[in-house]
């Protein structure tokens, strides 16, 4: 069904096509020579009337089509000799919205009652030959509707599947356009930053082997180009996840936690209630957001000890993660990209996120996953 201004469009073809087709029946009708009777006016205002409701066409197929057909077997028995004109379109438009058996079954019992109608009236008392004639040019007139209208949906479905085909290689072509640049960036980063690494890891080497004190700024800048290079990597093979390598999940949180202690943090993980398998997003959720969590204390927190606990409910699985870093109760965390893709994969699952800073110091991160056991 249209909408929008083409079913503005739409609505004034439905009636005009409507007004046209009653207008051709009263016209007909008209042009009969009939015996004056008390069913004449019942006659004209069910001409009229079959041709009107065709506006309803598209909203109401089906009530559509048992009104223009009810309608034509109406005016028959009143005398109207008029073909079911009506009738036919709205076995066009029902074809065309699907409703195939209902068309047919009132086709059949159009086919059957018209010429009953018009006998009991006394329209065909001119032979046997004419009314078989007149009742198989009718029944051709409907098989060639209902074509017609199988015909378009046909065409309009094919419409569909071919735009929906478009959308997804259009789709595709983007996605494996920014895999493109991904790698592009990664290497190009990835050789910097090695660069920066080994300049820093050499000067590091040639201060120890002389006995010279280490600058701080220079430990710091060597570790700060080792995570740099594992996020790089880490953040390729986000992109490049395809599902032919396994995705990182819970096994993979304590490789976190232990990445966090070389780096200096004294992280701790407490893993909580009877462990059962839990979906694949929600596994792989629930490492992205440790592994941001930790990513972030690591950069902004300037803490000292870490906590990760994760909870494993009946209905929910349960993920914590703690710091004490300078974050106090007073300041407003300003939301990073981390912080709003994480939010955005637990939205995603139906799940709820906390996170703001403790009031003995430190921020926190809760994350609340549902877990549909039953599925």
């Amino acid at each position: 069904m249209s909408t929008g201004r083409f079913g503005v469009r739409a609505n004034v073809t439905d009636w005009v096509i409507a007004i046209g087709v009653a207008a051709s029946l009263l016209v007909t009708g008209l042009s009969e020579q009939n015996s004056a009777t008390n069913l004449d006016l019942l006659g004209y205002v069910l001409l009229a009337l079959g041709g009107l409701v065709l506006a309803a066409r598209r909203r109401a197929p089906a009530p559509v089509l048992a009104a223009t057909g009810l309608c034509a077997v109406g005016y028959q028995a009143a005398g109207f000799d008029v073909p079911a004109v009506a009738f036919l379109f709205a076995v066009y438009a029902a074809v065309r919205a699907g409703h195939r058996i209902i068309t047919v079954a009132a086709s059949v019992t159009m086919v059957a009652a018209l010429p009953l109608a018009a006998l009991a009236s006394g329209l065909h008392d001119t032979g046997e030959a004419f009314a078989q004639a007149r009742g198989a040019l009718e029944l051709a007139w409907l098989i060639a509707a209902g074509a017609a209208g199988e015909a378009l949906r046909q065409a309009e479905r094919r419409a569909d599947e071919a735009e929906r085909t478009r959308e997804e290689t259009a789709r595709r072509r983007a996605d494996e356009e920014r895999l493109h640049i991904a790698r592009e960036l990664h290497d190009s980063l990835t050789h910097q930053i090695s660069v920066i690494k080994v300049q820093a890891e050499a000067a590091v080497h040639v201060a120890r082997k002389r006995d010279e004190p280490v600058p701080e700024a220079l430990l710091a800048i060597r570790e700060a180009s080792r995570e740099a290079t594992r996020e790089l990597r880490a953040t390729l093979e986000v992109l490049r996840d395809d599902g032919k390598t396994p995705p990182h999940g819970f096994d993979d949180v304590p490789d976190l936690v232990e990445r966090a202690r070389t780096s200096g943090l004294d992280a701790t993980l407490t893993i909580e209630g009877h462990r059962h398998d839990v979906p694949t997003a929600v596994d792989r959720t629930a490492y992205r957001i440790v592994q941001e969590s930790l990513t972030n204390i690591a950069r902004h927190a300037a803490a000292a000890t870490a906590s990760v606990r994760i909870d494993y409910r009946p209905d929910a699985l349960a993920v914590r993660v703690d710091d004490d870093g300078k974050a106090r109760p007073d300041t407003a965390p300003v939301p990073g990209v981390g912080l709003l893709g994480m939010r955005e994969r637990i939205t995603a699952l139906g799940g709820r996120l906390h996170a703001q800073p403790r009031s003995e110091g430190g921020f926190t991160v809760q994350a609340e996953l549902p877990v549909d056991r039953t599925s």
